[in-house]
């Protein structure tokens, strides 16, 4: 079925246990993360980000994913990932998406919150819910327009009450695209901000965090962890070992449909742990 973040996150926000926003690329990636949630009746997030909006817009990826999250057995969140254009936020939201990020992170807190509340005002005009972000999570292999910057607590309860956002994406020490679970986290820091704001809070990179941290970070306020790299080393890992046991194929459907039960296996191995120990994240 599909919902939105406000159907999963309050309630994921109040116990032990976190939802699985997983990065989708592709029909394999989002068949296999949903089985995964079936597999264990729990809920997942399929996100689309900048990579798969640029290479097949958002239309044809609302044109997948929607279908597939209506079809499924557990609640499925399609979710815009991090975007920096009103224009194709309001274009994700008539093509079916369920909810978007705006990502003002880069901008100023005045133009931030302006912007952010513009499209909050249109996206709950039509039941779908929205993530910000506050500071700014860094990229692993870095990127020219991305000044990295931790979240201020000070400015989290302006900012979340004044831009109306649903879910707070926040930066204490977490890494997009690493693939090693070193990302020294800031529990002070996180301690701070959940004090500065009641939303449900958002952890990038989760790939990069060590377990301890993550189950530690579960039973904070930490509702919705944003998951890629994990998922696409597996997938990529078991399609290499494909190919190099069978050089006479050349179908990239066979060697896809031969690695999803490796990336399935992965994606059920990451929900289970974020989830709740005690009950389902499912309202």
């Amino acid at each position: 079925m599909l919902v939105n973040l406000n159907e999963l996150l309050p309630a994921a926000a109040v116990s032990d246990g976190a939802v699985a926003c997983c990065n989708v690329f592709g029909i394999e990636e989002a068949k296999s993360i949903i089985a995964a949630a079936e597999s264990l009746s729990l809920p997942v997030i399929l996100a689309v980000n900048k990579d798969m909006v640029d290479l097949a817009g958002v239309e044809a990826m609302g044109g997948l994913l929607v279908p597939m999250a209506k079809a499924s057995s557990v609640p499925v969140v399609v979710h815009l990932d991090h975007c920096y254009e009103e224009s194709i936020v309001y274009r994700a939201i008539h093509s079916g998406f369920s909810s978007v990020m705006f990502d003002g992170s880069q901008l100023p807190l005045e133009e931030n919150i302006r912007r952010t509340r513009q499209v909050v005002d249109v996206a709950h005009a039509v039941g779908v819910t929205v993530e910000g972000e506050l500071g700014s999570v860094p990229y692993e292999e870095g990127r020219d327009h991305i000044i990295s910057m931790s979240t201020v607590p000070a400015e989290a309860t302006r900012y979340t009450q004044e831009s109306g956002i649903d879910a707070l994406a926040v930066s204490v020490g977490n890494v997009h695209r690493k693939t090693e679970a070193n990302s020294p986290i800031d529990f002070e820091l996180l301690k701070q901000i959940e004090m500065a704001t009641t939303l449900p809070l958002v952890i990038h990179g989760t790939t990069g965090i060590a377990e301890p941290d993550l189950l530690k970070l579960k039973q904070q306020r930490v509702a919705k962890f944003n998951v890629g790299t994990t998922l696409r080393m597996a997938f990529g890992q078991k399609i290499r070992e494909c190919m190099d046991n069978e050089p006479d194929k050349y179908d990239s459907q066979y060697f896809g449909g031969k690695a999803m039960p490796a990336l399935q296996y992965e994606a059920a191995r990451v929900i289970a742990l974020l989830a709740s120990s005690r009950q389902p994240l499912i309202k």
